[in-house]
């Protein structure tokens, strides 16, 4: 009974070890394309591409112009997800947002759901903080523009072949005059085949 029992077991553990996965740590630079859906480094090169182009046209030089050499302050608005997928949106908006900071080219303005969180604080400072250190209402930075867009998907297959197609419109507009400043988009297309295709 004893040996049948550690048979048993043994038979358990090497079925189990067969179906453990094979798991290495990667740089997360190293582009991994598994099912040809949006993934990681299409959200981080697309961010990159559209912040540079942004960045390099006339708009942030006409603004200083007008301004005293200021720099514009920019905040991100909504970015739709109209493809066929599920896709990450708040990680797109996030690389949107580094690109941008780390550009140093312009200031940039808390969203509108940190802004809230930011404000419940600042309530609570102003009940339980010394006069010195708490911080005052009102004093928040406007934004100047304000950055939306969406991402849209094309899916064209056969049994065992496919095209993923993707389009990301960006489009920065001033808060106070409603006017489009920039208008950016960038096309991702993928050829796909594989014999147990499923997308």
């Amino acid at each position: 009974m004893i040996k049948h029992v550690s048979l048993i077991l043994i038979c358990m553990g090497v079925i189990f070890s067969g179906c453990s996965p094979d798991v290495k740590r990667v740089d997360t630079e190293e582009v991994i394309d598994l099912s040809g859906r949006w993934n990681d480094t299409d959200s981080r090169l697309v961010s990159e591409e559209m912040i540079q182009d942004a960045l390099d046209r006339p708009w942030i030089r006409n603004f200083m112009q007008s301004h005293n050499g200021n720099l514009p302050v920019v905040i991100v608005g909504t970015v739709r997800n109209l493809s066929h997928e599920h896709i990450s949106v708040q990680t797109f908006v996030k690389d949107l947002e580094r690109e941008l900071i780390n550009s140093g080219e312009v200031e940039f303005v808390s969203s509108r759901e940190e802004r809230g969180e930011i404000r419940q604080e600042r309530t609570d400072q102003a009940y339980h903080s010394s006069e010195e250190t708490m911080k005052k209402d009102r004093m928040e930075t406007g934004a100047d523009f304000m950055l939306q867009g969406t991402i849209n998907s094309i899916l064209d297959k056969t049994k065992k072949k496919a095209v993923m197609f993707y389009q990301v419109d960006l489009e920065l507009t001033d808060m106070e005059s409603h006017k489009k400043v920039w208008i950016g988009d960038k096309k991702i297309k993928k050829f796909i085949k594989r014999p147990d295709f499923k997308p």
